[in-house]
This record gives structure tokens, C-alpha cells and sequence, in this order.
């Protein structure tokens, strides 16, 4: 007689497996596939102990549970919200949040639930990121966090955990390329830099929208000199072209980068 739960399948070139699922709220949940018989009957019955037993809850998942981790935060999720969602995903009172790993978890505001619940945050390299139509997105760039930013210097999570990408909880401190905000007792500069086989100084400017247009026109001229030479042009969403042209043209950079690079 076959194991509740579990269901024999074959591979193309074969092999036996078996796949395991759980029926719930009329639900058809697949809970895995899994080599043996007794490993897919095993992952089906924590499922059903989850969906009997309220006082389960994600703490409880062991590094020998037979359930996949991820199948064991939908369950309970399911169990307890009544919303059925593929990626390890458990809805909060005004927020969500995600399992990558039973100790790692990030929070996400309620806005960010239908983009998450489709797309899974993989882990490569100390790398966090999302595959989304075949490219892999960086999951701090959705965030306005440059690639390259450094924790605390460029941004900040302002109660001090890294996990929470609440959008109240992320402070931009540098938010464009080569800029940096330079704090004094009553007033903050913002100062604009370059590499090129050493860091240039183009200038302290007023505003950030300044340093990051010297940047920008640094750049030009760098690559002028240096066609190989790649750099990352800020944005600057709030100019219009002509509005842009002209600080362009008026911004005053360092003469050391003339000197160097015309």
C-alpha cells in the first residue's frame, strides 16, 4: 500500500522518485520531490501536523525536519493567513516577512508583497539578488542602494538591522556616484570624486545635485582622454535637459583633472 502523501513519478531517463503533497482549504500544495517513498511521507505528515497543530510555528523548523524549509513557512503562512504563497513569505499586521534561511529574514513593507511573492531572493558570494525575467536584479538597487555603496557611509538602515528593507527603515546618505556628504557642526557640503589609478578630488559643492553634475562632467572629459575608461553617469531626475545643461556648464571642477586629462 503507498505512503500517504507520497506519489511514484519517474525521471526521462527512468529513475523512481517521489513527489509529495498536501491537499488544504482546497488547496493542492506540493510539498517536494524526494528519492524514497518514506522522505516524501515524512515531509507530508509535518505538513499535516502544521495544518492540525496552531502552536507550530516557523521556530520550530529543526535542520532534520523532512519538510523543505521554504514548504514549511508556506504552510504555516496558509495555515495562519489564509493566503497562499509559493516563496517563504509570512504575512505581519503591516509588513512581511521573508525566510531565506531559518536565521536570516528579511521585512518588506505590505507594497513589495506582490513583486516578493513572485520573485525568490537567492543568496551567491555574500550577493543578494532577484531573478527577474532572466536577469539577475540586485536587491539593494531596488532600493535606491548604489552598487558598490557602503554600508553606513552611502546608506544606512536606521534601526540597525540589515535585513530590514522597510522603505522608513533605509536612509540614502550618498545617493549619487562619486558623491559623498561631508557633515560640519551647522551645515553639510558635498564632495565629488574620481578614480583613475588614484582618487581625484573634483570639488566641494553646495548641494548634492552640484557634486554629482561635476562628477558627470569629470567623467566626460576623463573618457575623452581614456576611451577604455568606463564610469557610472548619475541621473539626475528632477533637472530638465536645459536646466541640466546649463549647471553643467557653470559647475566648476578641479583644474588638476584639466591639467591631467586634456
Amino acid at each position: 500500500m503507498a505512503l500517504a502523501g507520497a506519489f511514484k513519478a519517474t525521471l526521462k531517463n527512468g529513475k523512481t522518485y517521489y513527489r509529495s503533497s498536501v491537499t488544504y482549504r482546497n488547496k493542492h500544495i506540493s510539498l517536494g520531490s524526494y528519492d524514497t517513498e518514506e522522505k516524501a511521507h515524512a515531509a507530508y505528515k509535518v505538513a499535516k501536523d502544521i495544518i492540525a497543530n496552531n502552536a507550530i510555528t516557523i521556530d520550530a523548523y529543526r535542520m532534520d525536519t523532512p519538510l523543505d524549509f521554504d514548504k514549511f513557512v508556506t504552510v504555516i503562512n496558509f495555515r495562519d493567513n489564509n493566503v497562499y504563497i509559493k516563496n517563504p513569505i509570512y504575512l505581519e499586521k503591516t509588513y512581511f516577512s521573508y525566510y531565506l534561511t531559518p536565521s536570516v529574514i528579511f521585512k518588506f513593507d505590505i507594497d513589495d508583497l506582490f513583486y516578493f511573492a513572485s520573485h525568490k531572493i537567492s543568496r551567491r558570494n555574500g550577493h543578494l539578488w532577484v531573478a527577474d525575467y532572466g536577469m539577475q536584479v540586485n536587491l539593494y538597487s531596488r532600493y535606491g542602494i548604489k552598487p558598490h555603496a557602503v554600508l553606513n557611509r552611502d546608506y544606512r538602515f536606521i534601526n540597525g538591522d540589515r535585513y530590514d528593507f522597510r522603505y522608513d527603515n533605509i536612509e540614502i546618505i550618498n545617493r549619487y556616484t562619486g558623491v559623498y556628504a561631508v557633515k560640519r557642526s551647522v551645515y553639510t557640503k558635498y564632495s565629488a570624486r574620481i578614480l583613475v589609478n588614484g582618487l581625484y578630488t573634483i570639488g566641494t559643492y553646495d548641494t548634492e545635485t552640484e557634486a554629482a553634475i561635476a562628477y558627470n562632467k569629470a567623467a566626460d572629459i576623463i573618457k575623452k582622454a581614456r576611451p577604455n575608461k568606463n564610469f557610472r553617469q548619475n541621473y539626475i531626475e528632477s533637472l530638465s535637459a536645459k536646466e541640466y545643461a546649463l549647471m553643467y556648464i557653470k559647475v566648476p571642477i578641479s583644474d588638476r583633472i584639466f591639467a591631467d586629462f586634456t
